[in-house]
């Protein structure tokens, strides 16, 4: 059994680094370093005060210490680092696209009064969930102990457990919107019209690989041909880089998941 500080260390980097500043933002408000308020996303603040770190303050904020905050902690850990780990193996800066155009999305549709919510660190994680589903959707999970589902309804249960505890659905609910955008954009409408308009911006594989992110870009574009694949991000990189048969969706079909262990 690996020790706290080995596990730490095989966690993929987009993740970890996602993961580690979403606990310090807790930590740092916990112990009164910094305040919500001054990290929550206020659109009147960020227009006349030019107060532009709300933009991102924001998207790693959970919330303070409690239940809620294991939870989707334990998600970020588990269904954040088998999708990097997984689907996008190889392939850090599509990840990191990914995780930068769900953030985008939910900052556009907090600018509508009617999705506006302070923090939109739960919706990205929910984001995370909602495409780990997708990618796949057979994957038994016992929710709690009390129930056993397949991965594809996880979502809409967890969105079902909060409302029924009292928790803001609309986090949940912009989470599922930026995940199915994505998904849609990269999946859903390339399988259908052979072109995929999302593929991962040449900045973003020069930053990886600049500082030296995960997996460098050139040994993932000579993985192999464009087009090969149907998984989240295909069309694109990801394509080029399909994991083989034996790791891919399938593999994951009898297995079971516990949300919480």
């Amino acid at each position: 059994m690996s020790s706290p500080g080995e596990y730490y260390n095989s966690l993929p980097p987009i993740t970890k680094a996602y993961g580690t500043l979403c606990l310090l933002a807790t930590t740092a408000s916990q112990l009164g370093l910094v305040t919500p308020f001054h990290i929550a996303l206020i659109p009147g603040l960020v227009i006349k005060q030019f107060q532009v770190w709300r933009l991102i303050t924001n998207l790693f904020f959970l919330g303070g210490f409690s239940i809620n905050f294991g939870i989707r902690l334990l998600m970020i850990a588990r269904y954040g680092v088998q999708l990097e780990k997984g689907p996008f193996e190889r392939r850090t800066a599509d990840f990191l696209w990914m995780m930068i155009f769900g953030s985008l999305t939910l900052l556009v549709l907090s600018v509508i009064p009617f999705f506006w919510t302070p923090f939109l660190g739960v919706s990205l994680v929910f984001m995370l969930l909602y495409l780990w589903s997708r990618e796949f959707p057979n994957a038994n999970i016992s929710l709690y102990g009390l129930v056993t589902l397949k991965a594809f309804y996880l979502p809409w249960a967890m969105l079902a457990l909060d409302v029924i505890f009292g928790s803001p659905i609309m986090p949940d609910l912009l989470g599922i919107i930026a995940g199915h955008l994505y998904y849609f954009l990269t999946v859903l409408h390339p399988l259908a019209t052979g072109k995929n308009y999302l593929k991962t911006p040449k900045w973003v594989n020069k930053v990886v690989a600049r500082w030296r992110i995960g997996a460098p870009v050139a040994a993932v574009r000579q993985a192999g041909g464009v087009g090969a694949g149907g998984g989240v991000g295909g069309g694109g990189a990801y394509s080029s880089a399909r994991a083989p048969p034996e790791s891919s969706n399938t593999a994951f079909r009898g297995r079971s998941y516990r949300l919480t262990d």
